[in-house]
């Protein structure tokens, strides 16, 4: 698990339950988690 992938899966165990970015390098992998993840989690 990659440093932006971790900072994702925190945010969804922290409750978050929507995301809006921009997808630039580096922290695109972090909109990418948060779009597969999301909707598992009721967001």
């Amino acid at each position: 698990m990659s440093g932006n992938e971790a900072c994702a899966e925190g945010a969804l165990v922290a409750g978050c339950k929507f995301f809006a970015g921009y997808p630039i390098t580096p922290a695109s992998e972090i909109g990418e988690t948060l779009a597969k993840r999301i909707l598992e989690v009721g967001g």
